[in-house]
């Protein structure tokens, strides 16, 4: 959201900006952020990476990276007169995840039967989540402050917000990419407010990974091409939620039975012991996504799909493509009768997609 109103008190010299924070924090962990950072909004040389990441095609057919690339370069022009961003983290850990989480996922990988969904996508969708809270807390500060420039966005707007957080003090940027905390981990949500108000901000801090590789070494299709470098057309969560069209065959055999994201790097990440469990009910499993076989799924109607991804970031991907990844899984299940009966029951799907990912994986069962 964007208030076009023009604050006529928040430039005074004699507001306590200072006290103004100490109140955001207070009210933003009230609304469930566990931890907020402020940020300016120069993001000049994170954009140019971005640039030159795009350049080398790296964002495979993710094209609106590169349709707002200007934007995401100079976030003044989302919102007028922006000056510092707001960034908050939410973490994600599903209520009643146990001590030894990532255990437990790598065994659920073992498992070739079992259908993984990434650990984010198991409850309601962030998007939404975030949003409504930040939208509560940027209510919060204008019945403070008055009426003053704003937008709400997490991961909804072309915003760098990794970056962003980075400057804010909330963590660090990984050697996979993704951002670190001393205390959290990476199993958390982020979004933000940019605001034209002058608040002081948050120094950044240190890069804390070391000479730790693990992040690139699990990494199931090397994606992770190197310290803090990706190539998104490898990545599993790319395949599976991102790619419209077909998963490259040379791909399809390492997505295992992965049929939504994938949380190999996060999983060897040594600061995810700290990874915190989130207060939110929103995050808590939904419709057994933690225990579902890749059988049942499948066998799921784009009626059921709708009705139980409803609020979910998974109804995004629609129906066909969660069949296409679960062909994928299938083909790379091993070969028993109730995943060939799923398979041959889908044969002729009215999807070309879909055909084509359930013929190579029943090729691949007879081969």
């Amino acid at each position: 959201m964007i208030r076009a109103e023009s604050a006529e008190n928040t430039c005074a010299e004699s507001r306590d900006w200072n006290g103004l924070v100490q109140k955001i924090r207070a009210w933003a962990s009230e609304l469930g952020f566990a931890r907020i950072g402020i940020s300016d909004v120069d993001v000049t040389d994170a954009a140019a990476r971005l640039d030159a990441w795009l350049e080398e095609g790296r964002h495979g057919e993710m094209a609106y990276l590169q349709r707002h690339a200007g934007l995401r370069a100079d976030p003044a022009r989302l919102v007028p007169g922006a000056l510092r961003v707001i960034s908050g983290r939410i973490d994600y850990l599903p209520r009643g995840t146990p001590p030894d989480w990532a255990e437990r996922e790598f065994r659920r990988l073992h498992d070739p039967g079992t259908a993984v969904v990434s650990l984010y996508a198991r409850g309601r969708d962030y998007h939404k989540v975030l949003r409504s809270r930040l939208q509560q807390l940027a209510t919060r500060i204008e019945a403070e402050v008055g009426s003053f420039q704003y937008r709400v966005a997490t991961d909804s707007a072309p915003v760098l917000e990794v970056e962003l957080a980075r400057k804010s003090g909330i963590g660090w940027r990984g050697k996979h990419t993704l951002l670190l905390s001393q205390d959290a981990g990476s199993m958390f949500f982020i979004g933000e407010i940019l605001t034209d108000l002058p608040l002081p901000v948050d120094a950044p801090v240190g890069d804390h990974c070391g000479t730790c590789s693990r992040c690139i070494d699990i990494c199931p299709t090397r994606a992770i091409t190197g310290p803090y470098e990706l190539d998104a057309r490898r990545c599993i969560s790319y395949l599976t939620i991102e790619l419209p069209g077909a998963i490259p065959e040379d791909l399809r055999p390492l997505v295992g039975n992965r049929v939504y994201g994938c949380d190999d790097c996060q999983l060897v990440c040594p600061w995810n012991k700290f990874a915190r469990v989130s207060e939110l009910p929103d995050f808590d499993v939904r419709h057994g996504l933690d225990t579902s076989t890749l059988v049942e799924l499948f066998a799921w109607t784009e009626a059921e799909f709708d009705e139980r991804h409803a609020g979910s970031a998974i109804r995004r991907i629609g129906h066909e493509r969660w069949l296409r990844n679960l062909a994928v899984a299938l083909g790379n299940a091993p070969t028993s009768p109730e995943v060939l009966t799923a398979l041959r029951a889908r044969a002729d799907d009215p999807s070309p997609l879909v055909r084509e990912h359930v013929d190579w994986a029943l090729r691949r069962h007879a081969a």
